[in-house]
């Protein structure tokens, strides 16, 4: 596996022409897709829910990296993994049980994820790092697309790779929210494993050299 990871948000995309986007995705090189299911509540808008995921991963080969950003996610596990997740990913929180609800998913077979939003440290979540296969770091308060990168959120990266490195765990480390070119440099310092893009990929004039372009950029800035 070569990292940095690249996943696009269909967030960004024109939700009439989903067929489209996912073409776009599987042309450009890309290895995830990652899918933003939002409830109304923990974020303010509403996007799409199991029924959507399921006919996206009809129509695609990727692995599709589910993010919760719900209230009550353990409410919603069953619907996202017969729907086809690879990965699903909740909040910390929105989730006082957190360790419980990691071990449902994984006993389903889906590899379980936890996300942190700006305001959120990393060590409310060090007690649940040896139990995960992805950390997904909120790189912008979500609910929006098309936000500018809060900086301060990329030293979480730092923290989660000493601790992974001296505790020998092997989750991966995610960030989402304002990746394009214009602050892929500033991320790579970091280096993260995956970098979810959302408007950065929608409105290139050529997404495939936009993922060249990052993964490019993120191998030459950092050691993995």
């Amino acid at each position: 596996m070569d990292f940095p990871l690249v996943a696009p948000s269909i967030l960004s995309a024109d939700f009439s022409d989903i067929s489209g986007a996912l073409a776009m995705i599987a042309n450009s090189g890309s290895d995830l897709i990652h899918l933003d299911v939002m409830d109304g509540q923990f974020v303010p808008p509403i996007t799409f829910g199991a029924k959507m995921v399921a006919a996206i991963a009809a129509k695609t080969n990727l692995p599709l990296d589910v993010h919760l950003m719900t209230q009550t996610p353990e409410r919603l596990v069953d619907d996202f993994v017969a729907a086809g997740a690879s990965y699903l990913t909740f909040h910390a929180e929105a989730c006082v049980h957190s360790h419980r609800l990691i071990e449902r998913i994984r006993e389903t077979g889906t590899k379980p994820g936890i996300s942190i939003v700006p305001s959120t440290p990393v060590s409310a979540i060090a007690e649940l790092l040896p139990f995960l296969d992805l950390v997904l770091v909120m790189t912008v308060n979500p609910g929006y697309g098309g936000q500018n990168l809060l900086p301060f959120c990329l030293d979480k990266v730092g923290e989660l790779k000493a601790i992974r490195r001296r505790r020998r765990l092997n989750f991966l480390i995610s960030v989402d929210g304002g990746i394009g070119p214009s602050t892929i440099d500033l991320i790579a310092a970091q280096g993260p494993d995956i970098l979810v893009v959302g408007s950065a990929f929608f409105s290139a004039d050529s997404p495939r050299d936009l993922v060249m372009g990052l993964k490019n950029a993120a191998t030459g800035s950092v050691i993995y």
